[in-house]
């Protein structure tokens, strides 16, 4: 039964996922947070004016101005001057903890209203060098990938696809497992699109030249999606770490960039506009694990979700996982006992690509959008997390 201090999600909407260094490598975070963030205001009817908080996720500040992250996105968004803005870093969470970050403000009364989502332009990651000092302004030192060096975990020693291969071998995940279920995710993605399911939560980008002016194409669709991706082409790929290693670049997930959003208020706000929000947060959970298999999170996540929502995974009709890696996924699958016919049934990050900060918002939205196309009630959101955590989200459709 609902009651007015719940909290309701009345709009959603993203960006296309560009490959990496591809149509959106020039777009900053911001920017790409601020085209979902107007998809989402236009599509929820409520005046910009009306916002309390702008709170978004990103996880690698890659350009220049990163560091001003929300406030840029709800200023480009049409958002007042007088609206604060909060940007959160909880890594391949970011997205999905700035829902928790607007939930929270509205139920503390801190907020009526909040624009919340997430943003990554993984494509501007830059090359560095480090120890400025000392240096005169002629370029010295070792150039450093900001990117790659960021995919390993300082703290345990391991890259993020190490961490994956290691919690699959403590499970009996197979290579061929992995590329089975990469091939899945390619081939549901293909069958979303040609079907025209994915298309309803995007908002198209407005593509420029080198010198900033818009061209008239407009990114329209996912491209880092393989559809021709075989059985046979999966396998001729190399390991990516070691020799004996099973992550390869095609059971792993996308590098890409990409932006999403949502109007979050509570249903009392909703009902009092007389709007018809796409569903409501039940609860979440994060949690923390061991980061040398940080892709267990979403187990101890998932759990403390369902427990705080009153519910088993039996009420749960569809699920987001994201596919961070197939090796994660399958052992996730395995431990929560996942019907995976329930889970990703429109692709998953394997396929249409993983930008770190926007992926928490983008599972929420593309879960609450199946939900009501099937007329069902209740879904559950939950993705890995770097350094060894795991958060999860459930919400209940109002279709």
């Amino acid at each position: 039964m609902l009651k007015p201090g719940d909290i309701a999600i009345v709009s959603g909407a993203r960006t296309p996922m560009g490959r990496y260094c591809g149509k959106l490598k020039d777009f900053t975070a911001q920017e790409l947070g601020a085209v979902a963030a107007r998809g989402a205001i236009e599509r929820s009817g409520i005046d910009p004016k009306e916002f309390d908080h702008v709170v978004f996720g990103n996880a690698q500040q890659t350009s220049g101005d990163a560091l001003y992250g929300a406030r840029h996105v709800g200023l480009r968004a049409g958002i007042p001057i007088e609206t604060p803005a909060l940007t959160v870093n909880r890594l391949c969470g970011s997205g999905m903890q700035a829902i928790v970050n607007a939930a929270q403000m509205i139920q503390t009364d801190e907020a009526k209203m909040v624009l919340a989502g997430g943003m990554e332009a993984m494509s501007q990651a830059p090359f560095v060098i480090r120890g400025r000092d000392g240096f005169t302004l002629a370029p010295g030192g070792k150039l450093e990938d900001s990117l790659m060096v960021a995919l390993v975990d300082s703290y345990c020693g391991l890259a993020m696809a190490s961490t994956a291969e290691l919690y699959g071998e403590q499970h009996g995940i197979t290579r061929q497992m992995q590329d089975e279920f990469a091939l899945r995710s390619q081939q549901t993605a293909d069958a979303a699109y040609k079907e025209g399911r994915l298309q309803e939560e995007l908002v198209p980008v407005s593509l420029r030249n080198s010198k900033g002016e818009a061209t008239g194409e407009m990114f329209t669709e996912d491209d880092h999606r393989r559809p021709q991706t075989t059985m046979e082409g999966l396998a001729k790929l190399r390991p990516a770490f070691g020799k004996n290693g099973t992550v390869t670049a095609g059971n792993a997930s996308g590098i890409v960039d990409g932006g999403a959003a949502v109007v979050v208020m509570s249903v009392e706000q909703a009902q009092k506009r007389d709007l018809n929000p796409l569903g409501r947060i039940v609860n979440w959970g994060v949690a923390g694990v061991d980061p040398k298999i940080m892709g267990r999170g979403p187990v101890p996540a998932t759990k403390l979700a369902l427990q705080r929502a009153g519910l088993t995974l039996d009420y749960i009709d569809l699920i987001e996982v994201n596919e961070a890696f197939a090796a994660q996924y399958l052992a996730v699958e395995k431990e929560l006992g996942l019907d995976r016919s329930k889970v990703n049934v429109n692709g998953g990050a394997i396929a249409l690509g993983h930008p770190l900060g926007a992926t928490g918002t983008r599972l929420v939205i593309t879960l609450l959008y199946e939900l009501k196309r099937r007329k069902k009630k209740y879904g559950l959101a939950t993705a890995c997390i770097g350094g060894g955590q795991g958060i999860a989200m459930v919400v209940e459709s109002f279709q």
